[in-house]
């Protein structure tokens, strides 16, 4: 294998996913020739193209850019998620290019630099946008792949130099253990992914084993009660890093970080939910471990601005609220549920859920049913396959059953914001991993 930095052409196959996305735009701002295929156009992919990177829409062979064919050291760098009969794929594979996955190119780039790499099976995305905004912020030289667009920025790609990478570690598909992280976090280790695992002792495992991979002379941040050797991060417990005097002003967190070495008073922190409130501190815990300036972090942390998609506010007003949030397993609906329960005390709540993965939605659906049923209202949309093939039986019919709510039911999409503004609700939530955001966007315009 060439040294990455030798290469010049990256073909990207599934290049509109969000991690992949970020890796083509690095490449793409270091000057290589980078092109790529995915299989529908989508905001990301149209931002991507003016960037100047060529997106492919149609397996065809003949699609492939001359540069990427002519050269026998481009490296083919692809998802986890393609389908096995993949034209393009397997026409590299036969023709003996280079293929990685997108974790093994991420390895590679975050190799031999100082890495800060943040795991959990919910919460990672956020953790990795507020710590990498916070470093930017306090001036270090970082460059950060993040696994959702930071709206502070519009990307999910922040480069400031390169002192310090910061990389959201993936743990779908094994994805995190190609990693070398100096400083590391996990948030949360719940059953997930067990299309992949088996079993969640597989998974458990796997985290201990990411957790191992830090050295004698870095550090692991841990959340308070998790079975893991680190430095303990909580909200107002005995943790090594918890977050004391907690208050909610004008929608934001007033809270004082306790640290093992002293007490930083009077953060501000905008992001609704106990669960963002330990994403922050597991951030700023992971960025005084880096040696960011502390006089410096209440001021990066106050002008954060959020994730897209992570509890987004679309429509904001005194009688009437509308969130987006990407939530598609059961602990996450709950933490939205709490998050909105204390922002919006005693308001009419309504969610709507669309299901991801047959899989998923199969392994966790009296949790899901459990979830769910705490709402005021209930409406489900059809499961969103993504790579997966219907499961006899595994329908939302079959979960809206389970859920115990009399104001419940299934809807199609073509009936959703009719249905929405028939609801009479005063907060909606949209929340799912498919292509729900979409729709978010046009129940948006149809309820202003």
């Amino acid at each position: 294998m060439n040294d990455i930095n030798n290469i010049q052409n990256f073909y990207f196959i599934g290049i509109g996913g969000i991690g992949m996305s970020a890796l083509a735009r690095y490449f793409n701002a270091k000057g290589r020739n980078v092109s790529g295929y995915d299989k529908t156009p989508s905001p990301l992919t149209k931002k991507l193209e003016e960037e100047g990177i060529t997106v492919i829409y149609k397996d065809d062979i003949g699609q492939i850019p001359d540069a990427v064919i002519s050269d026998k050291n481009s490296l083919i760098v692809y998802t986890p998620a393609i389908p096995m009969g993949h034209e393009q794929y397997n026409y590299f594979e036969k023709n003996n290019y280079d293929l990685k996955k997108r974790a093994v190119v991420l390895g590679m780039v975050t190799q031999k630099k100082l890495t800060l790499a943040v795991a959990g099976t919910h919460g990672k995305t956020t953790t990795t946008a507020i710590l990498a905004h916070i470093l930017k912020e306090t001036g270090a030289k970082v460059t950060a792949f993040l696994g959702g667009i930071s709206e502070d920025i519009q990307s999910n790609l922040i480069m400031q130099g390169d002192e310090v990478i910061v990389a959201e570690a993936d743990e779908f598909d094994r994805s995190f253990l190609q990693l070398s992280p100096n400083i590391a976090a996990i948030t949360s280790m719940d059953a997930d992914h067990l299309d992949i695992y088996g079993e969640n002792e597989q998974l458990q495992a796997t985290f201990r084993k990411f957790a191992s991979l830090v050295p004698a002379n870095g550090r692991l941040f841990v959340r308070n009660g998790l079975p893991l050797e680190g430095a303990t991060i909580g909200i107002n417990d005995n943790a090594d890093f918890s977050a004391i005097n907690i208050k909610i002003e004008n929608g934001a967190y007033n809270f004082d970080l306790k640290t093992p070495k002293e007490t930083i008073k009077n953060l501000k922190f905008y992001l609704p939910g106990k669960h963002n409130l330990l994403n922050a501190i597991t951030a700023l815990a992971m960025a005084i471990e880096y040696g960011s300036p502390t006089n410096q972090l209440a001021g990066a942390l106050y002008s954060f601005k959020g994730v897209k998609r992570r509890f987004s506010y679309k429509i904001k007003s005194d009688n009437f609220v509308l969130i987006d949030d990407y939530a598609h397993h059961p602990a996450e609906i709950s933490a939205v549920y709490q998050a909105v329960r204390e922002m919006h005390a005693g308001k009419k709540v309504l969610a709507v859920f669309q299901p991801h993965l047959f899989s998923r939605t199969k392994d966790f659906a009296d949790d899901f049913a459990e979830s769910l049923s705490k709402f005021d209202q209930v409406m489900l949309l059809d499961i969103y396959p993504a790579r997966e093939l219907p499961v006899e039986g595994i329908t939302s019919a079959w979960l809206l059953d389970k859920i115990n709510n009399e104001n419940k039911e299934l809807i199609q999409k073509e009936n959703l914001s009719e249905k929405i503004k028939r609801a009479n609700a005063e907060v909606v939530v949209m929340m799912g991993a498919g292509d729900i955001g979409e729709e978010v966007e046009k129940v948006k315009l149809a309820l202003q």
